[in-house]
């Protein structure tokens, strides 16, 4: 793939939220979109494939797209089944696709009351995945189930994002409007000991990382150092969270976790951030433009490396190649999925 020109994928009036490499194909992609920004109208489920070309030409080819009555705002490849992923709706339903069907998903489910943000399917637990929402909840799901496993009160604001950690198949980490980082162990839901159970009712976290005194809308697991991930959002830094002193079913509600690196620069609130899967130094973060950094020059200290005016508008998605190295996909607000080698 020529390094300095994207392959491009349009997708006419449908804003794009998320974007997710096949783990199991290695020129798989699939993209969540919405009209109207998400706003109100339907959504788009887009599924394509990168091509190459003896020239090295990049390209990308729209295979084919699934309508749905709300918008879509994320998008999760299914981690046992290499036709199969789940998407998260502005309606509140999580939708069960294969992509070797052409119509309707294969299943549905309609749990949460409000806008789903952010789906995670588990690569240590493959058969499960957790959906977060607007009211604060987290879920735990697999397939097979007609109803979820678990409901976690996560927070008492909307949660952005709930990733699985790579390391401990276990626990899975939120971020929030309420400006924190929590971390729940699975095998021992409980209420936290200061919520109300009646009124207000929160689930107790293993480890509250309180992160910003605004919403944190995006966080990531390192792949390669347990306990270390890097959190961003409306403050515009991005911060790097060493929580190595989280003990899995240790003392509930626990506040902590050492932020070893702020990375500045940015002039608009960040909304994705991502490791690479490929190296424990970089990190990736961008709204309007994508910046590359790396963590490595010195202790809390960190280096742009380039910066790629990719889009016209912001920048809500990006997803590193599983399979080849430095290869990144971006989509945006503008319609536009961009494939390119970095």
């Amino acid at each position: 793939m020529h390094p300095n020109t994207p392959a491009v994928l349009h997708t006419p009036g449908f804003s794009q939220s998320n974007v997710a490499w096949s783990p199991f194909h290695t020129t798989r992609i699939a993209v969540a979109s919405s009209a109207n920004y998400g706003i109100i109208g339907n959504g788009r489920l887009y599924v394509a494939s990168t091509l190459s070309s003896p020239s090295g030409t990049p390209g990308v080819k729209l295979d084919k797209f699934y309508e749905t009555q709300d918008g879509l705002y994320d998008v999760a490849w299914s981690e046992v089944h290499e036709n199969q992923l789940v998407t998260a709706s502005a309606d509140g339903s999580i939708k069960l696709w294969d992509v070797m069907l052409n119509t309707l998903p294969i299943r549905a489910w309609h749990e949460h009351t409000r806008e789903v943000y952010d789906v995670d399917w588990s690569n240590v637990k493959k058969d499960q995945f957790v959906s977060c929402c607007m009211d604060g909840s987290v879920k735990l799901w697999t397939p097979e189930h007609p109803r979820s496993l678990m409901t976690l009160q996560a927070h008492h604001a909307c949660v952005y994002q709930a990733l699985f950690s790579p390391h401990q198949p276990d626990v899975i980490a939120t971020c929030s409007g309420d400006g924190t980082i929590r971390f729940f162990d699975l095998r021992t839901p409980t209420f936290a000991p200061t919520s109300n159970a009646f009124t207000s009712p929160l689930s107790g976290a293993v480890l509250t990382v309180p992160a910003a005194t605004s919403e944190e809308l995006a966080l990531d697991w390192n792949k390669y150092r347990p306990l270390v991930l890097a959190s961003a959002g409306l403050d515009k830094t991005v911060k790097i969270w060493d929580c190595r002193m989280l003990q899995p079913g240790g003392p509930a509600n626990a506040v902590g976790g050492r932020c070893e690196n702020r990375i500045l620069g940015h002039e608009y609130a960040i909304r994705k951030v991502q490791w690479s899967p490929h190296r424990p130094g970089p990190a990736r973060k961008r709204l309007l433009r994508y910046d590359l950094w790396t963590t490595n020059p010195a202790p809390g200290k960190s280096q742009q490396i380039r910066i790629h005016d990719a889009h016209t508008e912001f920048v809500v998605g990006c997803a590193w190649s599983l399979y080849e190295e430095g290869v990144l996909a971006t989509c945006s607000w503008d319609s536009k999925l961009n494939i390119f080698r970095v």
